[in-house]
């Protein structure tokens, strides 16, 4: 879809000036739908001055009153003859000169509510450099006396899709060095234990035959005279 001019001020003029549901809104301006909660509750965008979309050619007052009327529709972009902006792929994200002196105070609210993110990723999200979120860290930033934590989504310097994306970025990469961690160290536990040594299976002794004694109440037998048959007897037959 089409990105919509200054999503958060026509968000602004749409909670103010129609009926359509806080999802339509979302899903219109690209915002979080509890952004989009919090813009109609006054928590975020306190002060800030709705753009009329149906002005600058991005609706159509027939096509705002269709979705009033059904709670499902989506608002759809009226074609534009103008180029589209084109989106920047890198680099640090544009923060209006008014907001840039509260970097340093939603750099101090990540730091201290998620330490997880990383500092590329705190520079990103409100449209700083690392060096200035190295600085807030090691609190050597100049004005470090002054900085106070405070949430950048209600500063408007990023918002809550954005900040939650980031977040779950963040946990996932750190979930993943967890595990690899932990099977690195199971398996040098496994590398330095012994292997256990099989037993050896011990050859049976063959048993020498021992020799039967007589017994004690019988008499020895003289060799020469045992099965000696009787020649007298043999001689008369």
């Amino acid at each position: 879809m089409t990105q919509v001019l200054m999503p958060k001020a026509t968000a602004v003029w749409l909670v103010e000036n129609t009926t359509l549901t806080f999802d339509q809104i979302s899903a219109f301006t690209g915002l979080h739908p509890l952004e989009v909660q919090a813009i109609a509750d006054g928590e975020v965008a306190g002060g800030m001055t709705g753009l009329d979309p149906t002005t600058n050619g991005q609706l159509t007052k027939d096509e705002i009153k269709r979705a009033e009327a059904d709670q499902a529709a989506r608002l759809k972009l009226s074609p534009r003859d103008v180029p589209e902006p084109v989106a920047r792929s890198k680099g640090p994200r544009y923060t209006p000169v008014a907001k840039r002196q509260d970097r340093p105070d939603a750099i101090a609210w990540l730091l201290k509510v998620h330490p997880e993110l990383q500092d590329s990723q705190v520079a990103k999200l409100v449209g700083s450099t690392k060096s200035t979120v190295q600085s807030v860290r090691d609190r050597t930033h100049w004005n470090m006396q002054n900085v106070r934590p405070r949430d950048p989504v209600t500063l408007g310097l990023c918002s809550l899709k954005d900040l939650n994306d980031a977040v779950d970025k963040a946990r996932r990469k750190a979930a993943r060095e967890d595990a690899a961690k932990k099977k690195a160290v199971a398996k040098a536990t496994v590398a330095e234990e012994p292997a256990a040594e099989e037993p050896v299976a011990e050859e049976p002794v063959a048993e020498e035959p021992v020799a039967e004694e007589p017994a004690a109440d019988e008499p020895a037998v003289d060799p020469a005279d045992a099965d000696q048959p009787d020649l007298g007897e043999t001689r008369h037959n």
